[in-house]
């Protein structure tokens, strides 16, 4: 068992983990997900020891690694990583950069390492290619060998660090699979990936990553069909967000006009798309709402979805409550309800923007 608490990694000019708190069990695949520069790597990199934390603590079946004098080595035995990079010594072939550490770290005998070795080619598919150098082997057949390689030190646990994002499309496949026969075995599985299929057929629990720590946790279904959060949601859905703050009846609504152009060409957003969302702002904002912007500021959130290309429009103000449908000005409204495919109201005086009105163009 692996726990995390209030680990931190501080550079001098970032902070990629602030305080990650979790407890990882036995036999647990988890994979974690989120963002470029969120700490995904800097997470296993800590729990392995390649990166020194600066806070916090890790215990590894109740001993705490990151203590002061504690024996690094007997850490890193109990742990394997595989790297995006495969890492494999150029000089040796297959089979050599397997025995290595077994015979250096483990001292076992050459004879011993071999076998050993041997089987695990066999396991990963690669039982011809004992005495290919890694210039001999494709993408997907190094990291093959490097996973191999990992297997023969016998460790608790595995990390992967993006293990197929530096293949060609086509070997990703073949890497893949040897990763999930590997996830029917006790060990604890990290695995940090882009490839969202991938994470969610191969893990029984999701790590999402963001803002210094672990943003939101749980089962492949809650964090892929169900995610609680905005940000979570953001990505999962591959989300494009736009968000304009209106806070007074003097605000710049032709270059708000600019942004949102900037907006749809940035992420291809279809032409008829990006009439809609103008459209959409120029009747709420600068004739329906015009009476709430001399109370509270406005907040519009368009959200663009890469994964289905469809947008969704969303005004958020605080006050009194404010229907859309019975301001002064019913043209307007009428006309917004004609061009967009759904609009609702909400009102809940207990949240933070009371008002809401959301928008599916």
């Amino acid at each position: 068992m692996i726990e995390l608490v209030h680990l931190e990694k501080r550079y001098k000019n970032a902070v990629p983990l602030a305080d990650v708190n979790a407890v990882i069990n036995d036999g647990e695949v988890i994979s974690i997900i989120g963002p470029s520069g969120t700490g995904k790597s800097t997470l296993i990199r800590c729990i392995d020891l390649l990166e020194r934390p600066t806070g916090g603590k890790i215990l590894l079946n109740g001993e705490d690694i990151c203590a002061h004098g504690y024996d690094v080595t007997k850490a890193r035995r109990r742990m394997g990583m595989v790297f995006q990079s495969f890492n494999l010594f150029g000089h040796l072939n297959a089979i050599e950069n397997i025995m290595q550490a077994q015979i250096d770290i483990l001292k076992r005998p050459k004879k011993e390492a071999y076998e050993t070795g041997i089987e695990l080619l066999r396991r990963v598919g690669l039982g011809d290619k004992e005495h290919n150098y890694p210039d001999e082997l494709s993408g997907g057949q190094k990291q093959r060998v490097a996973i191999a390689r990992t297997l023969a030190m016998d460790p608790e646990v595995i990390m992967f660090d993006e293990p197929t994002s530096a293949l060609d499309p086509t070997m990703v496949g073949e890497v893949q699979s040897v990763i999930r026969d590997l996830a029917n075995t006790d060990k604890i599985m990290l695995i940090v990936t882009h490839e969202m299929n991938f994470a969610r057929s191969i893990c029984n629990r999701v790590f999402y990553m963001d803002q210094g720590g672990i943003y939101e946790e749980g089962t492949p279904e809650q964090v892929f069909e169900h995610p609680q959060r905005d940000r979570t949601r953001r990505f999962i859905r591959r989300l494009r967000v736009l968000e304009l703050n209106i806070d007074s009846p003097y605000y710049d609504f032709a270059g708000a006009g600019t942004e949102i152009d900037r907006y749809c060409m940035q992420n291809d957003i279809a032409p008829r798309t990006k009439y809609y969302i103008r459209l959409a702002f120029e009747e709420l904002t600068s004739h329906i709402l015009r009476p709430v912007l001399d109370h509270v500021p406005v907040l519009i959130t368009v959200e663009h979805s890469e994964q289905d290309d469809k947008t969704a429009f969303t005004a958020s103000y605080g006050g009194e409550r404010f229907d859309p449908a019975e301001s002064g000005d019913g043209f307007s409204y009428k006309v917004l309800q004609s061009t967009v495919s759904t609009l609702e109201y909400h009102y809940d005086p207990n949240a933070e923007h009371s008002n809401q009105i959301k928008i599916l163009l």
